[in-house]
Parts: C-alpha cells; sequence; structure tokens
C-alpha cells in the first residue's frame, strides 16, 4: 500500500481534486506541496460549488487544515 505522501508526490504536475470543508473543490494541476502541513498550489483551477464549476483560477494555494481530501 502506497503512503499518502507518495501518491500526492506521484500527482505532481497531474490533474487532481481537492475538497474543501466549506463544500468548495477545486479541479487543477497540482504544481507544489509542503510536508508539514500539506498546503497545496493548484495551477489551471477550476473553483466547484456544488457540482458547479464557479470560476476559474491561475493558480490557488489552499491552506492544508481545509482539506477533506486529495484525488489524483
Amino acid at each position: 500500500m502506497d503512503k499518502p505522501l507518495k501518491i500526492l508526490h506521484e500527482s505532481l504536475n497531474n490533474r487532481v481534486i481537492v475538497e474543501l470543508r466549506s463544500g468548495r473543490a477545486y479541479h487543477g494541476i497540482l504544481d507544489g506541496y509542503d510536508v508539514p502541513h500539506m498546503n497545496l498550489v493548484l495551477k489551471n483551477a477550476d473553483e466547484m460549488k456544488d457540482g458547479s464549476a464557479v470560476d476559474k483560477h491561475n493558480m490557488v494555494i489552499v491552506r492544508g487544515d481545509n482539506i477533506i481530501y486529495v484525488s489524483p
């Protein structure tokens, strides 16, 4: 079984889905992350609310303590 940080590292430069506590989600390319806090940097990200795209961002920084899950 792969460890979560290994899966996150293998997802660099690939599209991921990031679900947040607020009910929002981001679908974008994982550009980077930090290990102690799991803050994520996404590029070309679509901001989703209730399954619909509400905005598009060139770059988004997501604070790690707001993340429910990250899916490759």
